[in-house]
């Protein structure tokens, strides 16, 4: 593995960083893309998602504060519309949304819990609601069903991606346990209502 130096690892950063604001890339495809960037070679010691987060964060102060704030509080308007719709599986909300560097381009991930995922494909039916099955990595690294649908805000120039991953009902289980930084991975209802507030209070995310 070849290890950056300072300079360089810094441009890995940023260019991963503008990737992830600007294009929505999730923090592993932002982190290959730059390094073909940047023609850099392919066993590159890549940065951990601490520090792509940090340099997310950097980036979005310097290019963006005013308006990612806008579409973070949109983006967590739908997020909150759609965990009360589907209440019953008792949803959370993870990733960029809830750490609070969501941009337009993101997608929002609500990870649900029922005994089966047709149940969810119901509720879906009886609302009328356009979905496409698929599947993704769940909570604890296991391949999950997830139903995607594409919802709007009027405060956002394009469609959002809503991925519902629908775990069995016991998979909750430490999934509010804090990270390696002390912090929530995701939180509930109450819980992104608190944020918003608290973001709507300072200004900000």
């Amino acid at each position: 593995m070849t290890l950056l130096r300072d300079d360089a690892a810094g441009e890995l950063l940023a260019t991963a960083a503008r990737l992830v604001v600007e294009e929505g890339l999730e923090y592993g495809p932002a982190k290959q893309r730059a390094v073909r960037q940047l023609g850099l070679a392919r066993r590159v010691a890549m940065p951990d998602n601490w520090a792509l987060e940090a340099a997310v964060r950097e980036h979005i102060a310097i290019f963006c504060p005013e308006t990612q704030a806008r579409e973070l509080a949109a983006l967590r308007e739908v997020a909150l519309r759609w965990m009360d719709r589907l209440d019953e599986f008792r949803p959370l909300v993870g990733g960029a949304v809830w750490h609070g560097t969501a941009t337009a381009h993101s997608d929002i991930y609500l990870p649900l819990f029922c005994d089966d995922t047709k149940v969810v494909e119901w509720r879906l039916l009886d609302r009328r609601v356009d979905y496409h099955p698929g599947s993704m990595t769940g909570l604890r690294g296991e391949a999950v069903e997830v139903l995607t649908l594409r919802d709007r805000h009027p405060a956002l120039g394009q469609p959002v991606l809503v991925h519902l991953m629908v775990h069995g009902p016991d998979d909750d289980r430490g999934a509010l346990r804090p990270d390696a930084q002390g912090r929530s991975p995701r939180g509930d209802a109450a819980a992104l209502r608190a944020r918003m507030a608290e973001a709507a209070a300072e200004g900000g995310a």
